[in-house]
């Protein structure tokens, strides 16, 4: 059994420490946010009360007082140097005294005087007339602007403070971080061993389990949910135990069944590896008990026209039918997907059932059916005679009713030698008797004879008979005569069954290695609810009309018998009162 091996850092126990790591990081983080707003919050609202609390009503009034002078500007910088203290000029905050052009008038650095400064929206609110104190937290400066007269007088901070405070408080955030981590991942490794080591014993108990130790329990004391996990475990082993004892003896049951039943049974895997024979099987196919059997061994040793890819995945599980003949016996095979648990297939079963004498019974009936048939061909060709020499007999008395008898035991004469005529040819249809007389012959050919003939009878009744070839078709290995029967009769019956002045067309071409004929014609059709049963023996659509017509029923059955002996098909569709089209499919010579 395959050790299963957990990655080092998949363990449960890392998984734990990552997790204290991140919860410490996760809290670290939203307390420096915190520290970080709050700070940014306190230093923008107390350089709000700071300037408002330093341009009190006497400097304002003071300053108002000195800007009608000769010297104003000079008078009101000496006054603004006077309250710096509580104005708190620095090197990190100036003071500015501003005309309406924002141009500096006088300032705490010669540098500046004369210069315009950019305007802001406090400066704008300034010119406004208005008192400018509003703060923005993303923005790189805080100021103040307070218009008086015709000057603007404005405090601007670059921010150094906080920035300098902010830095110094992730500086001890990280530190803190950094001792936290460490502090996680020792009480992570402490804590994570009390919930692993019992999980590692459940883990060995399990591969013993596995192994087939089904006597193994874990003693636990604990009254947590390791404990419940090893009481599960105890009951699980338990149940795995009972269940095990019951699946051994239906499988005891089942191999006793399939040893002894009559029909024979295989199973392959999905590689076609046999993987069981039962001895029914064995005596039926004549192996020996050491066979190396495979799938593609049985089916090309059995000529079974069926592949292990098409039973898996094309046939959508369903049960597939073949006919096996050995030189000892006639067997019916039928094959079948099976399927695994987990609904996937898990290879083929075959059973076999041994047919031999109930095709005898069938090759008994048909050559019973074909001496009934040829014994019945002598007294009615009596009859007949006797009803035709009727018909030339000078009749005195009711001669016109005597002609009508016998007019009608004529006509039901000419039926019935046609239907054992054509009960002779089913029984005579078999495929060694068509192997015999199969040739290759070109259908090309053989459509433009068939057609040519018929042409006179449909001319009759006045209908187009045309026949095309859509491609160049290569030769078929057939029986030609046979062929050409069924040719006659399917376009006969669209003769037949179209009304005067109708058109039937044949087609002819050349498709996926097949030879194809399409007969279409615009007669009466067929009703739907008739389609499936039209190839019937003896199965007629209207009864009273098919006898009119001369009809026996039997036309369409030979045909598709015929097509089918020679490994092709044969198909109908019809919209009744429309017409209808057939379509014949033969294999064409392999090139």
């Amino acid at each position: 059994m395959k050790k299963w091996k957990i990655p080092k850092f998949k363990s449960i126990r890392w998984k734990l420490v990552s997790v204290f790591i991140l919860l410490l990081v996760a809290t670290m983080m939203i307390i420096g946010t915190i520290l970080q707003i709050n700070i940014t919050d306190f230093y923008h609202k107390d350089f709000r009360e700071q300037m408002t609390t330093a341009f009190s009503d006497e400097l304002i009034s003071s300053l108002s007082g000195s800007i009608y002078a000769e010297d104003a500007v000079a008078r009101m910088n000496a006054e603004l140097v006077a309250y710096s203290g509580r104005l708190g000029i620095n090197s990190n905050r100036k003071y500015y005294i501003l005309d309406s052009s924002c141009t500096v008038l006088a300032c705490d650095s010669e540098s500046e005087i004369g210069k315009k400064l950019d305007v802001t929206d406090n400066i704008t609110t300034a010119l406004n007339g208005e008192y400018g104190t509003s703060t923005v937290k993303s923005s790189q400066y805080l100021d103040y602007a307070i218009p008086i007269g015709d000057y603007i007088f404005y405090i601007r901070d670059n921010k150094s403070e906080i920035n300098s405070l902010s830095r110094t408080v992730f500086s001890i955030a990280l530190q803190s971080l950094g001792f936290g981590i460490i502090i996680a991942v020792l009480l992570g490794f402490m804590l994570s061993g009390t919930i692993t080591t019992p999980i590692l014993n459940l883990t060995k108990r399990a591969e013993r389990l596995a192994e087939g130790d089904y006597d193994s329990r874990i003693d636990t004391k604990e009254n947590d949910e390791i404990g419940l996990l090893a009481n599960t475990f105890n009951n699980m082993a338990q149940v795995i135990t009972t269940s095990m004892t019951e699946l051994s003896k239906e499988k005891n049951k089942v191999d006793t069944i399939i040893q002894y039943m009559t029909d024979g049974v295989l199973a392959f895997d999905k590689d076609g590896a046999a993987i069981h024979i039962n001895p029914a099987a064995y005596s039926m196919l004549r192996l020996k008990q050491n066979a190396n059997l495979t799938f593609e061994k049985f089916v090309n040793a059995n000529s079974v026209d069926i592949s292990l890819p098409e039973l898996i995945y094309l046939e959508h599980y369903k049960t597939i039918e073949r006919d096996i003949s050995t030189p000892h016996a006639m067997l019916k095979a039928y094959f079948a997907p099976f399927k695994k648990e987990d609904e996937k297939t898990a290879g083929v079963v075959v059973v076999l059932q041994d047919v031999t004498e109930a095709q005898a019974v069938e090759n008994m009936r048909r050559e019973f059916v074909a001496n009934v048939s040829h014994e019945l061909r002598t007294p009615l060709t009596t009859i007949r005679g006797y009803a035709e020499t009727l018909l030339d007999s000078d009749l005195t008395e009711d001669i016109d009713m005597a002609k009508h008898f016998l007019s009608v035991i004529n006509r039901e004469v000419d039926r019935m030698t046609r239907i054992v005529k054509d009960l002779l040819t089913l029984s005579r249809l078999d495929k060694d008797s068509l192997n015999k007389t199969k040739t290759f012959f070109s259908m090309d050919e053989l459509l433009e004879d068939v057609v040519n003939r018929l042409k006179i009878n449909a001319k009759e009744k006045s209908h187009t008979l045309t026949y095309s070839a859509t491609s160049n078709m290569p030769q078929i290995l057939a029986d030609r005569d046979r062929i050409e029967q069924v040719l006659v009769n399917i376009i006969a019956n669209s003769i037949k069954y179209t009304p005067d002045g109708g058109r039937i067309e044949v087609f002819a071409g050349y498709m996926y290695k097949e030879v194809y004929v399409k007969v279409k014609d615009n007669g009466i059709g067929i009703p739907a609810k008739d389609l499936p049963r039209i190839f019937e023996r003896f199965y007629r659509v209207d009864k009273a009309r098919s006898r009119d017509k001369g009809g026996t029923g039997l036309g369409l059955a030979i045909a598709k018998e015929i097509i089918e002996l020679h490994g092709g098909s044969i198909d109908i569709t019809s919209s009744y009162g429309k017409g209808s089209e057939v379509i014949i499919r033969l294999p064409a010579l392999s090139e």
